[in-house]
């Protein structure tokens, strides 16, 4: 299966079937993150992080690498979900090359795109505000595996001796 996922589409079907539906694990790329809020019970909407945090109290390993320091508001939310400190299933990369915008739950389903993981990109945010965006939901195997692969060399440092921009990274993998 290739669905093409495009605009406000990004909301339910990356954030709400996706991301919240992940069963064992959750990998989460972006160049650019912010305090991304999404519908949650009752109709009121939630930071996006609280899903995160419920998916680790679940037991869902969590991966998240991005390519900047989120902003205050982020930072904010973030202090307010102690798994997401705590637990050793969040993990948390910042790699300053970091460019794609992957999601990828439990080895069976992805989404590649240009929607980074903000307001404007997968959140909810009015048609008038949002970006165009434009991405592909997959269950392709061998897509999925060779996603994996790349993020997971990403995520071992293999890349770090060879970046070229350890004077940008705060904290090296490697």
């Amino acid at each position: 299966m290739h669905r093409l996922i495009l605009n406000d589409e990004h909301c339910p079907q990356v954030l709400d079937q996706l991301a919240s539906q992940a069963q064992r694990f959750l990998w989460i790329a972006t160049a650019d993150i912010k305090d991304v809020h999404v519908e949650g019970p009752g109709g009121r909407f939630v930071p996006f992080l609280s899903v995160l945090d419920d998916l680790v109290r679940d037991g869902v390993d969590v991966r998240l690498i991005h390519a900047k320091e989120p902003g205050p508001l982020f930072q904010r939310d973030f202090d307010r979900f102690p798994a997401l400190i705590e637990s050793e299933r969040f993990e948390r990369i910042l790699c300053p090359r970091m460019h794609m915008k992957v999601f990828i739950a439990d080895a069976r389903l992805a989404y590649i795109g240009s929607a980074n993981l903000t307001g404007a990109g997968v959140g909810a945010k009015a048609a008038h505000r949002r970006n165009f965006e434009a991405g592909i939901l997959t269950d392709d195997e061998a897509t999925i595996e060779a996603l994996m692969n790349e993020l997971d060399t990403l995520y071992l440092g293999e890349h770090c001796r060879k970046c070229g921009r350890r004077e940008h990274c705060p904290d090296p993998i490697a």
